[in-house]
């Protein structure tokens, strides 16, 4: 609800959230049986670690209960949260499927309708795994990055292709993971959120880096430049990273494409000095990879964690030097 300063808060009670939520769309009760477990309702903003275990427990103690699930979520971390539930919910053979809104559900144009819709629609489907349905696409869980804060097609899939589209009909695409009502579910929840995210900039002060190391910090990611290079004078920053058992992961700052560093002389010497490239994971994806990795594997294990292909999040065989 928005007060009369114009700021849109986050204060709505969890009857009244319910409403708003069973109220978008009453048709859905002829064609869809649901229940609905309530897990908080703050700005995504406010989203942490916790949540992302509440939410992995509730599917996982659900799990054998429900063809499907539906997580409506706001868009500001909706990537973080779908990428960081790939991780945690091993071996999902049902759909999990996160959506939200541009527009405010209370508001006659919000595409809260739509996109709730939508996803119920795709939750019933011959689909499995984590995946966001928003606006016109259907897209995997760990691929998905938000391109927009105002567009009503607000997400992307990064380095990939889309799981489907919204169109008259539901098309889902032929490669997509299906049903299969034979798998376990594995939960593997957990996140260190000890980290840092960092972009690269020209003359970035070091030394303020390497007062990071006294912080008590389990992981750093750094958006380097193009294909993931590094400048000469973070060589021995990273040096002492991997002296102190701390993985430095190397992404870059370009929406698409992947880290390629062994291309150029600044991107073989980070990779020598111990750094760990992302290759053509997204940041989210990224990011939370590495707070479940620190969580549950030593550092010894770190790299070929982040290099291990869970839930499509990573292609290193597609990418050629």
């Amino acid at each position: 609800m928005k007060s009369s300063d114009g700021i849109t808060n986050e204060t709505v009670d969890k009857k009244e959230a319910i409403k708003i939520m069973l109220n978008l769309e009453p048709k859905l009760k002829e064609d869809i049986e649901k229940d609905i477990s309530y897990i908080d309702n703050i700005d995504s903003a406010n989203i942490y670690p916790h949540h992302w275990d509440r939410i992995a427990e509730i599917i996982h103690q659900k799990y054998d209960d429900y063809d499907g699930f539906v997580i409506t979520h706001g868009t500001n971390s909706m990537a973080y949260t779908s990428s960081a539930l790939s991780y945690a919910l091993q071996d999902l053979g049902k759909p999990v499927v996160l959506t939200g809104a541009q527009i405010p559900g209370y508001k006659v144009e919000t595409d809260a309708r739509r996109n709730f819709v939508n996803a119920c629609r795709v939750a019933t489907m011959d689909i499995a795994g984590v995946m966001i349905v928003f606006d016109e696409e259907i897209i995997m869980g760990s691929r998905a990055s938000k391109v927009s804060e105002s567009k009503l097609d607000a997400f992307e899939t990064i380095n990939w292709d889309l799981l489907g589209e919204i169109r008259i009909d539901v098309r889902l695409s032929t490669w997509r993971q299906r049903r299969d009502h034979s798998k376990q579910l594995v939960l593997k929840k957990g996140f260190d959120y000890n980290i840092l995210a960092l972009f690269v900039l020209p003359q970035m002060p070091i030394h303020l880096l390497e007062k990071s190391l006294s912080q008590n910090v389990h992981g750093i990611v750094l958006s380097g430049y193009g294909p993931g290079d590094i400048p000469y004078d973070f060589l021995p920053f990273l040096k002492k990273c991997k002296n102190k058992k701390i993985p430095v992961v190397i992404t870059n700052q370009c929406m698409e494409g992947a880290t390629l560093m062994l291309t150029n002389d600044v991107g073989r010497q980070a990779l020598q000095a111990g750094a760990i490239q992302a290759y053509d994971m997204s940041i989210e994806s990224v990011t939370t990879k590495l707070m479940w990795a620190l969580k549950h594997y030593p550092y010894e294990k770190i790299e070929e964690i982040m290099h291990t292909n869970f839930t499509g999040e990573i292609n290193k065989e597609g990418i050629i030097y």
